[in-house]
């Protein structure tokens, strides 16, 4: 991804940049009259690399910590390991599926948007951002992306939308982020607000700077009323104890993670307005009134903000 000097959209240590699109009925392609089958490719002669079965990914451990099954042996013992140290990270893991449940509900039944771009998306789980957005309104467009061949072989459990929505994913890295934007234009309307999803990601970005050209360069490409949704580990809580977990993970899973403090994170969010009540553990962000007791303070911090 850019260092500091580079554009986000430019290569930098890349080595595998694929751009692939599944399209769905309510794609413009479809609009167009193009022939399109409902979660076929747009480019089927490209092949996706190789799933590395031998090391643990942050997609299938995350998986396991969520209870789900699109995992294997080398991620069960990878997501023990971690668990042995970090003992709430099955809390935090699901603390920010919750904060993306709140945040989607917000930003459709309240700021009115209908479109989400999800970087990172990970295996899917319950609750999806498709699935939350068009619960309150059908007519939402969503567009995925993600650089694991592994999510990309369950993109059909994805691409389901209701009939006057669409649901689209774009199989890329973040580091060519102009690629990512491009192809989302084919399902987004980028002269209308949309929410930036990017939960669990940015934490893979070591290069704080760089980390911070990239959201920079995404925003950019947002018109005005657009929002920024962002939750990733930090060091807030039992620091020593979250380095070490950090450390024995980029031992033997990938990608490698970084944890940042509160601080760091409030920084992606320059230039924007930021939402009550800023960045806090995502357990605390606007928690649902119904649930029962006080929710458990996580060591994954998250935040929105609106552009102006």
């Amino acid at each position: 991804m850019p260092r500091v000097g580079h554009r986000a959209g430019h290569r930098v240590g890349v080595t595998r940049t694929v751009s692939y699109r599944l399209v769905t009925d309510k794609s413009p392609e479809r609009k167009r009259g193009v022939s399109v089958t409902h979660g076929s490719t747009a480019s089927p002669e490209r092949r996706f690399p190789d799933i590395d079965f031998t090391k643990a990914h942050t997609a299938r451990v995350w998986n396991y910590w969520l209870g789900g099954k699109d995992n294997y042996p080398v991620d069960r013992e990878v997501g023990e390991q971690v668990r042995a140290v970090l003992p709430e990270i099955v809390d935090a893991a699901r603390a920010q599926r919750g904060f993306l449940i709140r945040v989607v509900r917000h930003l459709v039944a309240d700021a009115g948007i209908r479109q989400f771009l999800d970087i990172g998306t990970g295996l899917p789980t319950a609750n999806n951002t498709h699935e939350v957005a068009q619960a309150n309104a059908p007519e939402c467009r969503i567009v995925y992306v993600d650089n694991d061949p592994l999510i990309m072989a369950h993109a059909r459990a994805l691409l389901t939308s209701t009939a006057d929505g669409a649901t689209d994913y774009v199989y890329a890295d973040l580091h060519d982020s102009d690629t990512v934007l491009r192809e989302a234009a084919r399902t987004l309307d980028f002269t209308q607000p949309i929410a930036l999803m990017l939960l669990g990601v940015m934490e893979h970005i070591l290069d704080t700077e760089e980390a911070y050209a990239i959201v920079t360069h995404l925003l950019e490409a947002l018109p005005s009323g657009s929002y920024l949704a962002l939750c990733d580990p930090t060091t807030e809580i039992r620091p020593e104890t979250m380095l070490e977990a950090v450390h024995r993970w980029n031992e033997s899973a990938t990608p490698m993670i970084k944890a940042r403090s509160r601080q760091e994170l409030v920084r992606f969010f320059a230039g924007l307005e930021l939402l009550e009540p800023g960045v806090v553990s995502s357990s605390l962000w606007r928690p649902d009134p119904q649930d029962l007791g006080t929710p458990v303070e996580v060591f994954n911090f998250g935040g929105v903000g609106r552009k102006p």
